[in-house]
């Protein structure tokens, strides 16, 4: 049911306007986050259409046992998807995460994404990182979603012990060596023996993805599905 606006909200937003994280015009009362037009013209993967059999689980599936992956949009620099995840991560828009997360579930829950999954892990930042920055962008990914399907969310079976830098602007090879051994377990109690859904805000060589789920591997996890909000076209 769309929000009432109230006048006290106009008048709010008359005098503070807000603007659309993505195309940066001006936002209309009726949007809350995102425009109308920015959120139905992302880049979609469409990954949730063929969640089990797809080139993308392939590829995944080769390094750990994975069921499903779904992401939102394709992220590219400089793009205005890129503005969405720039203003979530470095900007104190964590209140994005949530939203657009809970739209795209809400999307994607018909089509059987989430059936089987047990609990959301969401990846971690290192203590310092998110002292810094004030919260795990991750997490609140993983808070929209399980408030559209009710799925648990456990943060302490894994924790990041190595500060890494941005994945951005590096290759695939130092991707990859950037993140080995980030991850430490911590605890295998609600993830034993449980399909988890590992969910990140944005997947570009993979390498991070399969640095948690090797370590919460060592916890007994069955299985995982990937959700991220964006995604590289290519791994």
């Amino acid at each position: 049911m769309p929000e009432q606006i109230t006048f006290l909200r106009r008048v709010i937003d008359f005098l503070i306007p807000r603007k659309c994280p993505a195309c940066g015009r001006r936002l209309p009362i009726s949007d809350k986050v995102i425009c109308s037009e920015c959120y139905f013209n992302l880049p979609r993967t469409n990954f949730h259409i063929s969640p089990e059999d797809s080139f993308i689980v392939r590829k995944y599936s080769k390094m750990i046992p994975v069921v499903r992956v779904a992401s939102f949009f394709y992220y590219a620099t400089k793009s205005e998807s890129s503005r969405i995840i720039l203003q979530m991560k470095y900007f104190g828009k964590w209140s994005f995460a949530e939203y657009i997360s809970r739209l795209y579930t809400y999307e994607i829950k018909d089509s059987g994404f989430f059936e089987g999954i047990d609990v959301i892990v969401p990846v971690p930042l290192t203590k310092k990182r998110e002292k810094e920055r004030g919260y795990n962008q991750s997490y609140h990914i993983a808070l929209g979603i399980s408030e559209a399907t009710g799925i648990p969310i456990i943060t302490d079976a894994i924790r990041r012990v190595v500060f890494t830098e941005s994945q951005t602007r590096k290759s695939k090879e130092e991707r990859q060596t950037n993140v080995a051994d980030a991850f430490r377990l911590v605890s295998s109690a609600g993830i034993e023996g449980k399909h988890v859904l590992l969910v990140d805000d944005v997947i570009t060589t993979g390498a991070t993805i399969f640095s948690c789920a090797g370590e919460l591997l060592k916890g007994g996890v069955k299985c995982f599905s990937i959700l991220s909000l964006a995604h590289t076209r290519h791994l």
